[in-house]
């Protein structure tokens, strides 16, 4: 709404109706609990961490890849980590020579890269989420589940003030600081949900929408 206003919108024109992809996962989760991914990769609910990565700044330059593996390999002694890998991610690992690191460490585990209902149904019973994606912050969220943001910032800043985000860069000492108090529980106390994630938001909008008309 603030920005809103900033581009000069009337007030009376702004409606707050919450997030659209919040309905979206309230939609997909029954179904996606039901997928078999889990059974397929062997791994038991909050017993393992879920990690994207595909974001150029991140896996485009040797130095920040190298970093961020070398906090992947320190959790993963800890906690098994999924890692669904993106094709140019999966591009860069082999040229910048990291392919036999990630081989040597058990607790890695790279798969190709999953549908959407698997892939929910894997990360929502995950004990943790390393990601760079702006769609996951919001979702852990809701779902309570610890992310690490691996950026220096993020445009969803509601889920630091209030949801169980935290920015973590790429730096492997915060990285692995951030992943072990998570696993303790000192990275979710007292969070909450975003005023309306509800899944509730499309019918808001349709009653706006009839309401003009």
């Amino acid at each position: 709404a603030e920005n809103l206003r900033a581009e000069g919108i009337p007030e009376e024109r702004i409606r707050f109706v919450g997030n659209v992809m919040i309905d979206s996962l309230f939609q997909h989760l029954p179904r996606a609990k039901e997928s078999p991914i889990r059974q397929d990769l062997g791994v038991s609910d909050q017993d393992y961490a879920v990690l994207t990565l595909h974001r150029p700044s991140n896996v485009d330059n040797l130095g920040t890849l190298g970093r961020i593996i070398d906090a992947l390999e320190e959790i993963s002694e800890r906690l098994p980590i999924v890692f669904p890998v993106h094709p140019r991610t999966r591009k860069t690992i082999a040229e910048f020579g990291f392919g036999e690191r990630i081989e040597k460490a058990k607790g890695l585990r790279l798969t190709e890269p999953l549908g959407y209902l698997d892939f929910l149904g894997l990360y929502s019973h995950a004990r943790l989420v390393l990601t760079d994606s702006g769609g996951l912050q919001e979702e852990t969220t809701v779902l309570g589940i610890p992310c690490l943001t691996l950026r220096e910032k993020t445009e969803r800043p509601v889920t630091v003030e209030l949801g169980t985000n935290t920015i973590v860069g790429t730096d492997r000492e915060k990285i692995t600081t951030a992943a072990f108090a998570a696993l303790n529980g000192s990275l979710t106390t007292n969070r909450r949900v975003p005023l309306l994630w509800d899944g509730n938001t499309a019918d808001r909008i349709l009653d706006v929408i009839t309401e003009r008309q």
